[in-house]
């Protein structure tokens, strides 16, 4: 695990981005922790949160021209991304997309730049993979290529099959899925942290159970 994401780890959990106890899914299963990026809801949260994105991104050797953000959550992290990576001297445009086409001033769904080149979806997490699925569709009915898709946190279990959701955003459109933490990293965080060590058994127990390499 390296230091960066042992930091983003302590981060969320000391803004309660992350918590423990237990938690019903989407999927219906009692969940041991719980982790909603939305609740990275100030000023310092959001610049921190875009520095891990930016140090993860660039780490991952992944080539992109520019970034794109899916309404809702994706847009403010998108915008607190290209800023982090503006501060390292990277400066590239992003976009985002609305619900709901705008039928007067500039039109269309699509605010920010232009959709050019290879562009890299940033979103928190990849639950069904429906946000991914429309970004692509976008993007490529736009003339530009996806080239990955960047989260904050990877549960690392299964989805409807024996794939994650992750697994199968990788299969079914041959894009990379890059994360600042991952279900392996919390169990590796929660074994060096003694006041919360008392999570441990069950994270792991849930991971026996739903859980993919």
């Amino acid at each position: 695990m390296s230091d960066s994401t042992q930091d983003f780890i302590q981060f969320a959990i000391q803004k309660q981005v992350l918590r423990f106890g237990e938690f019903t899914t989407k999927a219906g299963r009692l969940s041991p922790y719980f982790f909603n990026a939305g609740l990275f809801n100030d000023g310092e949260s959001l610049m921190r949160l875009g520095e891990f994105y930016a140090a993860t991104i660039l780490r991952s050797g992944v080539q992109f021209d520019m970034l794109f953000g899916p309404a809702y959550k994706g847009i403010t992290l998108a915008a607190s991304i290209v800023i982090a990576l503006a501060r390292q001297g990277l400066n590239v445009p992003y976009a985002f997309n609305r619900k709901e086409a705008k039928d007067h001033g500039e039109g269309g769904t699509i605010v920010g730049a232009p959709l050019q080149g290879r562009v890299l979806i940033v979103d928190d997490v990849i639950s069904a993979g429906t946000s991914v699925r429309e970004s692509v569709n976008i993007i490529s009915t736009s003339g530009a290529t996806p080239c990955g898709v960047a989260i904050a946190l990877d549960r690392q279990e299964r989805g409807l099959g024996a794939l994650s959701a992750v697994q199968e955003v990788e299969q079914q459109h041959q894009l990379p899925v890059i994360s600042i933490a991952n279900l392996h990293a919390l169990i590796a965080y929660l074994d060096q942290n003694s006041e919360l060590a008392q999570y441990r058994a069950a994270i792991a127990a849930y991971r026996t159970t739903y859980g993919v390499e």
